[in-house]
């Protein structure tokens, strides 16, 4: 099963992103939220990510960020992962939505859903 990782520079948006993407997935898909920085301020923390993924229940990650700088730690976390985990090139929300859904396919793939993700980019909010 593939699972999904919502990284923010705020704890709260990250756990809000999860919770939205989690019910429009049924929660079928292990989703999981890290953000803030080590003191609970604005940030992201490789090390909280790594710990993230490692908890995750899946082998296989889709990470969806919501600022440049947030790639940064991800990558760190992922060279400390020993799970196969890419990050999307997503809008974090609607990204996040369209990973978890696609997630819950039986034919799930690591490619698939972060392409889903990554079509996230082009929807219109009109």
């Amino acid at each position: 099963m593939v699972g999904l990782l919502v990284v923010s520079h705020s704890a709260k948006a990250a756990e809000g992103i999860r919770e939205i993407a989690a019910e429009m997935g049924s929660e079928a898909a292990p989703i999981a939220a890290v953000g803030g920085d080590p003191d609970g301020g604005i940030g992201t923390d490789a090390t909280a990510i790594a710990d993230a993924l490692a908890a995750l229940d899946a082998d296989e990650v889709v990470v969806l960020v919501d600022l440049g700088s947030a790639v940064m730690n991800a990558e760190l976390a992922i060279e400390m992962s020993d799970k196969t985990v890419v990050i999307a090139d997503a809008p974090v929300l609607e990204g996040a939505v369209e990973a978890t859904v696609a997630a819950t396919s039986p034919s799930a793939t690591l490619d698939s859903v972060r392409e889903a993700a990554e079509r996230a980019g082009g929807t219109s909010k009109r």
